[in-house]
Formats: structure tokens, C-alpha cells, sequence
């Protein structure tokens, strides 16, 4: 019997606003899910078509965050393990293995190994990319429709031309990561006056 592989890999650790978000996936050896990359890759209609099939294809998968708070205390590094070994945690079946993207891994109960470029070069990190991206960005939608003024369903939170316009203009959300210096500096700007 095939080995038990699960990939991880994490979305969000660059915006200013939001969760981390990470996600873990074992697939079966024998899947028909074609397409699998990175997510950065992808355009959204892919990566939305695709992890529909991860979703009923694999053996089990598991979305996790960090929320914009945790950013804030341990930061996106720590955040980020947190968030995956969470993701791993959730799984309903436990695997023999766990794939990380990146240099380096979480602290897990099961072997782990890290993978640079493993979310273009190994299926089940790549599905856990596109699963991971795909919350993220499902995030960024919600914060839109509560705080539209900042164009969030546009720049997904990075800190864009726009992104930092509004920073100014409305200052930071509960939401926003204090511990990022343009978010950081928004707040002392809003002291000022």
C-alpha cells in the first residue's frame, strides 16, 4: 500500500491585512486532477476550478489560519508554522509523511521534510497551494464587502499604491497587521492628529 504523503503550504504571508492561511492535503496516488502548480501560477478561475477537485478527490484535506492578532504576537514567521501544523492537525486521517513548501517545516508529531519550490514540483503541495490561496482570497472577499473603501477584492491586502491610499485616508482595520511598519506607521500617523 502507497505511503500516506500529505503537502502543506501557506497563502497570505505578505499582505498587510488578514489571516495566514494554510492548508494540507493527501491525494491518492491514482487522481484525475490535471493542472496542479503552484498557485501563484494559476489564474482564480483555475485555482477555483482545481480545488473543487482537490476537494472531492483527495484522500483528506484541511484549511487552517493564523489570525491577523497571532500575526501580531508571535509573527508571520511563527504564525505561519502555527497555521500548517494546525491545517495538519485537522486532517481526518494522519499521514506517514508530511511535505512542507519552503525551507523549512513545522514542529509535527510525523517526519516532515521541507521542499523549496515544492508548491510547482510536488502535486500534494501544489494542492495544498491552490487550497490555501483560495481561503485566503475567499478572506480578502469578506473583508471587501465589510470595508469596501479599501478596495480589498482588488489587491487581496498586499500593499499596493491603493492599499496604502486608504491606509491613509481611513487608517488601519481590526483586522490589519500592526506588527507590518505601513500599518504600523498608519496608526502613528492617526496619533497625530
Amino acid at each position: 500500500m502507497a505511503m500516506l504523503i500529505c503537502g502543506v503550504d501557506e497563502a497570505g504571508r505578505g499582505p498587510l491585512v488578514g489571516s495566514v492561511f494554510a492548508a494540507a492535503v493527501i491525494l491518492p496516488v491514482q487522481h484525475t486532477i490535471t493542472g496542479l502548480n503552484d498557485s501563484k501560477k494559476l489564474s482564480e478561475k483555475q485555482r477555483d476550478l482545481l480545488a473543487l477537485a482537490i476537494m472531492e478527490q483527495a484522500i483528506a484535506w484541511a484549511v487552517a489560519s493564523a489570525s491577523a492578532a497571532e500575526i501580531d504576537q508571535i509573527n508571520i514567521l511563527q504564525a505561519t508554522m502555527l497555521a500548517m501544523s494546525r491545517a495538519v492537525g485537522a486532517l481526518s486521517i494522519t499521514p506517514e509523511e508530511v511535505l512542507v513548501d519552503g525551507n523549512r517545516t513545522p514542529a509535527l508529531t510525523m517526519p516532515s521534510r521541507a521542499i523549496i519550490k515544492g508548491d510547482a514540483t510536488v502535486q500534494c503541495i501544489s494542492a495544498a497551494s491552490i487550497l490555501a490561496k483560495v481561503n485566503r482570497d475567499a478572506e480578502a472577499y469578506e473583508l471587501d464587502l465589510r470595508h469596501p473603501e479599501y478596495g480589498f477584492a482588488k489587491h487581496k491586502g498586499y500593499g499596493t499604491a491603493l492599499h496604502m491610499a486608504a491606509l491613509k485616508e481611513f487608517g488601519p482595520i481590526p483586522e490589519h497587521r500592526v506588527s507590518f511598519a505601513p500599518v504600523r506607521a498608519a496608526y502613528a500617523q492617526r496619533k497625530l492628529f
